[in-house]
């Protein structure tokens, strides 16, 4: 009787054995069939500043088209940036893209400690194994925005408020000089910085300033600040523009053009080159060549009629410009080389 009952006790075992062997194999195969998991950790808020919504409207694009989880995380702060980091290691994502230099270091302390998982920044570079880093040709668009502000300019005066007197603002400053002095080598340049890039005040007051010296056009470059650059033009009937996505609809008397950046089209590439295999580290630039930068009325078409301080004939003249630099026949310098 013992026997049988040992025999009959080692026949479940096996059984039960049998069974989990089963269970692992069907829950191995259900993983392998779970669709790519994708967390986009924003710098600050949705809402705040157009280029984050814009990217996380590329990224939910993505996730619909190429059948991926895509998760949107927001930060309250810098602190908060390296937290969601984390968090996402630990929830096991499969790639954890984040953006803007603002998550540089911690990104750089997460990526470290975790060589095996994928990452990717974007609009800054983190030059590390295991991270792509989605860069953007932005003196190519200030290039064709300096273009249109030389040949449309009344005074020969025009000027740009910049968020922060650094090295990368330079893609911005630089790019519209050389614009500007190739369709007005007669053009004054007036630049002045803001020290934030969310000070719609000081800007204002910056844009102000430019203006009593006789500029016609200042561009704004200062983020959360151009909207106190577009209140200055209003008040005082100069002419402006925007940054990133299509501002001439806040107002078109005034807002007359806009230098874009493709935010949405560097989330959407990055995770459709991942759900396709294709993704692999390292530098990616966009340029007007990748329809990653651009300008208003060149390069895209706007809800807003063309401003007549701006013209068609100068648009014209812009676009000859921007497939000139396209095929290589013009150069446009990047002052971080």
């Amino acid at each position: 009787m013992k026997k049988l009952a040992l025999i009959v006790t080692i026949f479940v075992f096996l059984l039960a054995g049998c069974s989990g062997a089963n269970s692992s194999s069907s829950k191995s195969k259900e993983k392998g069939s779970e669709k790519k998991r994708v967390a986009l950790i924003l710098p600050e808020k949705i809402g705040v500043n157009p280029f984050f919504q814009q990217m996380d409207e590329g990224a939910k694009k993505a996730g619909k088209e190429f059948n991926v989880d895509v998760k949107t995380i927001e930060s309250t702060d810098q602190a908060a940036i390296e937290q969601n980091l984390r968090t996402a290691v630990a929830e096991n994502y499969d790639l954890i893209i984040t953006s803007s230099f603002e998550s540089e270091d911690a990104l750089k302390k997460v990526a470290t400690e975790n060589p095996n998982k994928q990452f990717a920044i974007i609009d800054t570079t983190v030059d590390l194994p295991n991270v792509r880093s989605v860069t953007f040709r932005e003196q190519e668009a200030a290039y064709l925005l300096g273009a249109a502000a030389g040949l449309a300019t009344k005074t020969n005066k025009v000027g740009m408020v910049v968020a922060i007197d650094a090295p990368l603002m330079k893609k911005w400053t630089g790019g519209f000089q050389e614009g500007l002095k190739a369709t007005n080598p007669k053009a004054q340049f007036l630049v002045n910085y803001v020290g934030s890039f969310t000070d719609p005040a000081k800007a204002k007051e910056l844009a102000l300033l430019q203006a009593s010296k006789g500029a016609d056009f200042v561009a704004g470059a200062s983020a959360v600040g151009d909207l106190g650059v577009f209140e200055a033009a209003k008040e005082k009937g100069f002419f402006t523009s925007g940054q990133d996505v299509d501002r001439t609809e806040v107002d078109p008397k005034h807002v007359v053009l806009s230098q874009l950046k493709g935010t949405d089209a560097a989330a959407y590439e990055t995770i459709k080159d991942f759900a396709k295999g294709s993704y692999k580290a390292g530098v990616v630039s966009y340029g007007l060549k990748e329809d990653g930068v651009g300008l208003t009325y060149v390069t895209k078409e706007s809800k807003s009629p063309l401003n007549p301080f701006v013209g068609q004939a100068n648009i014209d003249k812009v676009k000859a410009i921007k497939d000139d630099i396209i095929s290589g026949k013009v150069t446009v310098t990047d002052p971080l080389k």
